[in-house]
């Protein structure tokens, strides 16, 4: 059996109208996760470390 994929949340939810800033997941995403396949649910981590990189680089950036 292959290895689950590691809910992304923290237990430090911060979403605004967009997603998680904790845990870079959209509102949807984070709705989603629980019936998500896990080929889905790995995808949906890339994506949100994605955002989550994106996130911290416009904060250097506006240094």
């Amino acid at each position: 059996m292959a290895k689950e994929i590691k809910n992304p949340c923290i237990s430090e939810c911060k979403v605004n109208s967009e997603m998680c800033l904790s845990c870079g997941r959209s509102r949807e995403e984070i709705r989603k996760w629980k019936g998500m396949k896990r080929s889905e649910k790995k995808d949906t981590v890339e994506r949100a470390s994605a955002r989550l990189k994106a996130i911290k680089k416009k904060k250097r950036d506006k240094k």
